[in-house]
């Protein structure tokens, strides 16, 4: 009876702990996660169709750029779905060379709020979200490292936890904004909050540089990614030669006076 007791015991025990540890993760204030429609003023960028893959996505001409339009990021089948979504699996890119591939919006940005769906298909399926062509957010299976995924590259760790895994869908809430510059000089380093799956993953998260290289984005090849510039960029979502896929995509510009980008 006494073994019985202690068991039930650690039972509940367990269960509470997992209680207050889900309840320790904060929620959004505003609609998050999978399948979060665009609210009004917000302007998509994927629908899922070929017709918005051309009309306000190229290929980021970066130097080493090998494809050429139109873009070959192949639409498919919802695997876990309904409606069409893109892959990018660029052969321009086969055997992770990122940069040759990369499709960028035409349109540029400042301070926003964005929704990115994502579903990795394989083990290892790597690819990236980058803000402001710029900053990246990364998607990276397997990869727990400040370098894996769901983390804002080699500056915070990664929220691992809050992934749902191949083979299903997954959904960032992102609200950026820029660094800002008085004279030429930055005054303030980018900042970013992050919502993983519904879960807050990263709060007033500072980004102090870019990352990777001239390969990666604008600025990568400036004072070894230390010189970030005052020119807004585009969304960027980075070829690896993986299947990784993307849906339902839209951005609202915001100008984000304080800093402050809780949400």
């Amino acid at each position: 009876m006494k073994l019985i007791r202690n068991t039930q015991f650690a039972i509940l025990s367990a269960g509470l702990l997992l209680a207050v540890s889900v309840a320790m993760i904060p929620s959004a204030k505003e609609p998050v996660g999978v399948g979060l429609k665009a609210p009004k003023g917000a302007e998509m960028l994927f629908d899922g169709s070929k017709k918005m893959l051309d009309e306000k996505w190229t290929y980021w001409e970066g130097p080493r750029l090998k494809a050429s339009l139109p873009i070959k990021w192949k639409i498919e089948q919802d695997p876990a779905g309904t409606g069409t979504v893109m892959n990018t699996n660029d052969p321009a890119a086969a055997g992770g060379l990122y940069g040759a591939a990369d499709i960028v919006t035409k349109e540029t940005f400042r301070d926003f709020r964005l929704h990115v769906e994502f579903y990795v298909s394989k083990a290892g399926g790597n690819s990236g979200v980058y803000l402001q062509n710029r900053y990246e957010i990364q998607i990276f299976d397997g990869d727990t490292t400040s370098h894996g995924l769901g983390a804002v590259i080699n500056e915070s760790p990664s929220p691992y936890k809050l992934y749902n895994g191949i083979g299903k869908w997954n959904a960032y809430d992102i609200e950026f904004r820029a660094a800002r510059f008085k004279d030429g000089k930055r005054t303030e380093p980018a900042m970013v909050t992050i919502y993983l799956n519904g879960k807050k993953a990263h709060t007033n998260q500072k980004i102090t540089q870019v990352w990777g290289g001239p390969n990666s984005g604008i600025d990568g090849g400036n004072d070894g990614g230390k010189g970030v510039t005052d020119t807004p960029g585009g969304l960027k979502l980075q070829a690896e030669g993986h299947d990784v896929l993307y849906r339902n995509i839209w951005i609202k510009k915001m100008d984000i006076k304080e800093a402050n980008t809780d949400f």
